[in-house]
Protein backbone atom coordinates (compact mmCIF):
# COMPACT_ATOMS: atom_id res chain seq x y z
CA UNK A 1 0.00 0.00 0.00
CA UNK A 2 0.88 3.38 -0.74
CA UNK A 3 1.81 6.24 1.79
CA UNK A 4 -1.37 7.98 0.43
CA UNK A 5 -3.95 5.03 1.11
CA UNK A 6 -2.39 4.86 4.76
CA UNK A 7 -2.83 8.56 5.25
CA UNK A 8 -6.73 8.10 4.08
CA UNK A 9 -7.29 5.32 6.20
CA UNK A 10 -5.62 7.26 9.28
CA UNK A 11 -7.75 9.90 8.63
CA UNK A 12 -10.80 7.49 8.23
CA UNK A 13 -9.98 6.01 11.29
CA UNK A 14 -9.63 9.40 13.20
CA UNK A 15 -13.02 10.43 11.48
CA UNK A 16 -15.48 7.45 12.43
CA UNK A 17 -13.50 5.39 14.73
CA UNK A 18 -12.43 7.89 17.95
CA UNK A 19 -15.93 9.25 18.02
CA UNK A 20 -17.43 5.82 17.82
CA UNK A 21 -15.06 4.90 20.36
CA UNK A 22 -15.95 7.55 22.53
CA UNK A 23 -20.06 6.69 22.54
CA UNK A 24 -19.08 3.34 23.14
CA UNK A 25 -17.17 4.13 26.29
CA UNK A 26 -20.06 6.35 27.40
CA UNK A 27 -22.53 3.88 26.63
CA UNK A 28 -20.55 1.42 28.68
CA UNK A 29 -19.96 3.76 31.79
CA UNK A 30 -23.58 4.55 31.78
CA UNK A 31 -25.01 0.61 31.93
CA UNK A 32 -21.93 0.36 34.85
CA UNK A 33 -23.78 3.17 36.51
CA UNK A 34 -27.21 1.77 35.94
CA UNK A 35 -26.06 -1.72 37.08
CA UNK A 36 -24.30 -0.56 40.40
CA UNK A 37 -27.76 1.87 41.35
CA UNK A 38 -29.91 -1.82 40.61
CA UNK A 39 -27.64 -3.48 43.33
CA UNK A 40 -27.48 -0.27 45.41
CA UNK A 41 -31.39 -0.59 45.58
CA UNK A 42 -31.30 -4.63 46.16
CA UNK A 43 -29.16 -4.78 48.72
CA UNK A 44 -31.22 -1.69 50.69
CA UNK A 45 -34.66 -3.36 49.13
CA UNK A 46 -33.08 -7.13 51.30
CA UNK A 47 -32.14 -5.30 54.07
CA UNK A 48 -35.90 -3.79 54.26
CA UNK A 49 -37.64 -7.36 54.07
CA UNK A 50 -35.20 -8.48 56.68
CA UNK A 51 -36.54 -5.55 58.76
CA UNK A 52 -39.86 -6.84 58.23
CA UNK A 53 -38.67 -9.52 59.08
CA UNK A 54 -37.84 -8.70 62.67
CA UNK A 55 -41.23 -6.73 62.28
CA UNK A 56 -42.80 -10.34 61.82
CA UNK A 57 -40.73 -11.90 64.78
CA UNK A 58 -42.07 -9.39 67.46
CA UNK A 59 -45.92 -9.59 66.71
CA UNK A 60 -47.00 -8.53 70.22
CA UNK A 61 -45.64 -4.71 69.45
CA UNK A 62 -48.34 -4.81 66.10
CA UNK A 63 -45.91 -2.42 63.81
CA UNK A 64 -47.83 -3.34 60.79
CA UNK A 65 -50.97 -2.28 62.14
CA UNK A 66 -51.94 1.89 62.11
CA UNK A 67 -52.70 2.29 65.44
CA UNK A 68 -50.58 2.40 68.29
CA UNK A 69 -50.76 0.30 71.29
CA UNK A 70 -51.84 1.82 74.36
CA UNK A 71 -50.45 -0.19 77.30
CA UNK A 72 -46.86 -1.43 75.98
CA UNK A 73 -44.43 -3.32 79.08
CA UNK A 74 -40.92 -1.52 79.33
CA UNK A 75 -40.06 -4.02 77.54
CA UNK A 76 -42.14 -3.76 74.81
CA UNK A 77 -41.47 0.12 74.63
CA UNK A 78 -37.76 -1.00 74.28
CA UNK A 79 -37.93 -3.15 71.73
CA UNK A 80 -40.26 -1.14 69.87
CA UNK A 81 -37.82 1.87 70.15
CA UNK A 82 -35.00 -0.29 69.08
CA UNK A 83 -36.87 -1.43 65.56
CA UNK A 84 -38.21 2.31 64.96
CA UNK A 85 -34.29 3.01 65.30
CA UNK A 86 -33.30 0.24 63.03
CA UNK A 87 -35.47 1.80 60.57
CA UNK A 88 -34.49 5.01 60.46
CA UNK A 89 -30.62 4.39 59.86
CA UNK A 90 -32.37 1.65 57.22
CA UNK A 91 -34.23 5.15 55.79
CA UNK A 92 -31.06 6.68 56.27
CA UNK A 93 -28.76 4.76 54.29
CA UNK A 94 -31.43 4.81 51.53
CA UNK A 95 -31.56 8.46 51.23
CA UNK A 96 -27.81 8.84 51.33
CA UNK A 97 -27.41 5.92 48.71
CA UNK A 98 -30.25 6.66 46.43
CA UNK A 99 -31.65 10.61 47.12
CA UNK A 100 -30.78 13.07 44.41
CA UNK A 101 -32.54 16.35 44.17
CA UNK A 102 -32.88 15.92 40.25
CA UNK A 103 -33.94 12.11 39.81
CA UNK A 104 -35.98 10.91 36.45
CA UNK A 105 -36.95 7.22 34.89
CA UNK A 106 -36.00 4.61 36.81
CA UNK A 107 -34.10 6.24 39.28
CA UNK A 108 -37.21 8.05 40.74
CA UNK A 109 -38.93 5.26 40.30
CA UNK A 110 -37.01 3.01 42.84
CA UNK A 111 -36.48 6.09 45.14
CA UNK A 112 -40.45 6.55 44.88
CA UNK A 113 -41.00 3.21 46.26
CA UNK A 114 -38.29 4.32 50.01
CA UNK A 115 -40.64 7.32 50.08
CA UNK A 116 -43.78 5.20 50.33
CA UNK A 117 -42.06 3.43 52.90
CA UNK A 118 -41.67 6.42 55.01
CA UNK A 119 -44.97 8.05 54.42
CA UNK A 120 -46.05 4.34 55.34
CA UNK A 121 -43.92 4.58 58.79
CA UNK A 122 -45.32 7.90 59.05
CA UNK A 123 -48.73 7.25 59.56
CA UNK A 124 -47.79 5.70 62.80
CA UNK A 125 -48.62 8.11 65.65
CA UNK A 126 -45.96 6.40 67.82
CA UNK A 127 -43.13 6.98 65.26
CA UNK A 128 -44.09 10.22 64.24
CA UNK A 129 -43.93 10.97 68.48
CA UNK A 130 -40.51 9.37 68.51
CA UNK A 131 -39.37 10.79 65.43
CA UNK A 132 -37.58 13.62 66.68
CA UNK A 133 -35.30 12.11 68.98
CA UNK A 134 -34.44 9.37 66.36
CA UNK A 135 -33.82 11.95 64.08
CA UNK A 136 -30.96 12.98 66.50
CA UNK A 137 -27.07 12.88 65.13
CA UNK A 138 -28.71 11.41 61.67
CA UNK A 139 -28.05 13.30 58.61
CA UNK A 140 -28.99 16.92 58.32
CA UNK A 141 -30.96 16.96 54.98
CA UNK A 142 -32.53 13.07 55.25
CA UNK A 143 -34.09 14.65 58.86
CA UNK A 144 -35.24 17.69 56.93
CA UNK A 145 -37.15 15.20 54.00
CA UNK A 146 -38.46 12.51 56.54
CA UNK A 147 -39.85 15.19 58.93
CA UNK A 148 -41.68 17.38 55.53
CA UNK A 149 -43.33 13.54 55.56
CA UNK A 150 -44.53 13.48 59.08
CA UNK A 151 -45.61 17.10 58.66
CA UNK A 152 -47.10 16.13 55.89
CA UNK A 153 -49.02 13.86 57.60
CA UNK A 154 -50.31 16.71 59.85
CA UNK A 155 -49.11 15.38 62.98
CA UNK A 156 -45.87 16.55 63.85
CA UNK A 157 -45.95 19.26 66.01
CA UNK A 158 -43.59 22.81 65.25
CA UNK A 159 -41.78 22.14 68.80
CA UNK A 160 -40.66 18.52 68.06
CA UNK A 161 -39.05 20.38 64.92
CA UNK A 162 -36.62 22.62 67.16
CA UNK A 163 -35.46 19.56 69.02
CA UNK A 164 -33.99 18.16 65.36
Amino acid sequence: MQLETWELLSYIVTVFGLPLAIISFMIEQRKERENEEEEVYQLLSDAYTDFLKLVMANPDLKLRSQCALDQLSEEQQERMQVMFEILISLFERAYLLAYEPKMSGKQLRRWLSWEDYMREWCERDDFREILPKLLQGEDADFAEYITSIALEKGRLGAPALIEI
